[in-house]
């Protein structure tokens, strides 16, 4: 048999040593008086350190502890206290030193710290939950549309629900009115002011609407409209031009700018070139119209109700105006390309610099009386040659370059059988009449001689000038009544009116 070996040590406890097991004791010593003595000497040991809780578990009446309420209240503090505070240390620790910081306000107990000297925690831990300065919030009307019974009844209509009502929609307005903030105030808007409000934003709306889309569709002053400049852009990309340098004049129909010229297959660039935009608004130049609309060349493609086509035909009418110009070797801009409302013509100036208009240069006797006898040749060669009338001429549409006087802006001139072209000539030998004779042109004629030299028509002269005008439109009265009875066809664009460098573009 094996034998078995039995050995008396204790086995060790894998948890480490255990505490030794205090000596046992008989129920009558537990139960003898001097075993409670000593209990009764340790307790009153314990309760003499100096714990700050036991201030407000203990307090000198002793008879308030004997209240299990009373306890629960103070044990419920103690734990309120505890818990705010570890809050408080959590919401320091999250928000850090960061500018932007979150709020635990509503999770903490709302116990205030007695033991805090700063006034800033003070504020900060204010509970605004029962803030007695809080506007009231909108009161929700029942199904049935009223609330309370007898005198003391509310309807839906009442003065204040529907005043508070009105202050929380106008939250609901457009962003770009600013209504302010009423956070903390008790706003009470009437149903008329609030109705005028809602009345004012829904027009500035509106308003707002139409500058920005004519912002976007129109070319204003010294700027273009982006349909503009897309086709500018084409140009550059197609080589017609090299670059565009900028505007140098603007007017009430059109603003120009200055480029450099590149190269058609067709016919030669030259190097310095003009881009006349023509302005697709007619604010500045409403009368646009009677200048085209009883144009017989473009009569029948007349549209007044669209204004990019009238732009349009005003473009294509002085591009077919200076190719007349240019076959009777007038002195006047050469046609490059039409584009749309973009005419390209050649620069008339130099170096970047534009030709001075004829009222700003300054001329010697000799030169400005040279200067009226080309104006009166200029505009013989107009009427007669051409079959034109130039219907803006003075001196702010004349330019002087190279000794010679240059015309210009020619997109409203008309042919003589429109019905006021003999009042349009009128117009222009009476600008041209004025200009010379105040720059001291002895040789400068009246208006009614310029007038009968210019048109071939001896209109006799008589002393006022209302009777001369009268002549002026019987003669205009009688040219239409003879139009009709002939029919417009009878007037047809004349041999010289050949097909333009480019034709002009189709509606897209």
């Amino acid at each position: 048999m094996d034998q078995t070996l039995v050995t008396t040590e204790p086995l060790k406890s894998p948890w480490g040593s255990v505490a030794p097991t205090p000596p046992s004791c008989s129920l009558n010593d537990v139960m003898s008086e001097q075993l409670a003595k000593q209990l009764e000497e340790e307790n009153k040991a314990f309760t003499t350190l100096n714990d700050p809780s036991a201030d407000l578990l203990l307090s000198e009446d002793s008879s308030e502890t004997t209240s299990d309420l009373m306890l629960a209240k103070m044990l419920q503090m103690q734990f309120d206290r505890e818990f705010d505070d570890q809050l408080r240390r959590e919401e320091k620790k999250f928000n850090g030193d960061s500018k932007v910081s979150i709020s635990f306000e509503n999770y903490r107990m709302v116990h205030p710290y007695e033991d805090s000297d700063s006034s800033e925690d003070e504020v900060d831990w204010q509970d605004t939950r029962h803030d007695p300065y809080r506007a009231e919030k909108p009161q929700t009307t029942p199904r049935r549309g009223f609330s309370g019974k007898g005198k003391n009844i509310t309807t839906k209509h009442d003065e204040v629900i529907c005043g508070r009502k009105n202050t929380a929609r106008m939250d609901n307005f457009a962003p770009e009115v600013h209504v302010g903030d009423g956070m903390g105030m008790d706003l009470k808007l009437s149903n008329q002011v609030f109705n005028s409000l809602k009345q004012h934003c829904y027009s500035e709306q509106r308003r707002s609407a139409r500058l920005h889309e004519k912002k976007e569709h129109s070319t204003a002053e010294q700027a273009v409209d982006p349909r503009t400049r897309l086709l500018m852009y084409k140009m550059v990309n197609a080589g017609v031009l090299e670059s565009i340098n900028g505007c140098i004049s603007t007017g009430k129909e059109s603003v120009v700018f200055h480029a450099n010229g590149g190269s058609l297959e067709e016919q030669p660039v030259p190097d310095e070139v003009v881009l006349k935009v023509y302005k697709t608004t007619l604010n500045e130049f409403k009368n646009r119209d009677r200048y085209i609309k009883d144009d017989y060349r473009f009569i029948d493609r007349f549209s007044k109700l669209n204004p990019r086509k009238v732009i349009k035909l005003w473009a294509e009418k002085e591009m077919h105006n200076l190719t007349r110009m240019q076959k009777a070797e007038i002195p006047c801009p050469e046609v490059v390309v039409l584009k749309k409302h973009i005419l390209v013509m050649s620069f008339i100036g130099k170096d970047h610099i534009p030709a001075p208009k004829l009222k700003d240069v300054v001329l010697s006797s000799e030169d400005m009386k040279t200067a009226f006898y080309q104006v009166l040749h200029v505009m013989q060669q107009l009427y007669q040659e051409c079959n034109l009338v130039h219907a803006d001429l003075s001196e702010y549409n004349m330019l002087w370059h190279q000794g010679k006087v240059w015309l210009i802006d020619v997109g409203q001139s008309v042919e003589p059988t429109h019905p006021h072209a003999l009042e349009f000539l009128f117009r222009d030998c009476r600008n041209v009449a004025t200009f010379f004779q105040k720059r001291g042109v002895s040789e400068a004629m009246s208006v009614y001689e310029l007038f009968n030299t210019v048109s071939g028509l001896n209109i006799p002269v008589g002393e006022e000038e209302a009777e001369f005008i009268a002549e002026i439109v019987a003669l205009e009265k009688r040219n239409e009544d003879h139009v009709q009875r002939r029919g417009k066809k009878m007037f047809p664009v004349s041999s010289e009116d050949e097909d333009p460098p480019l034709q002009p573009d189709s509606d897209d």
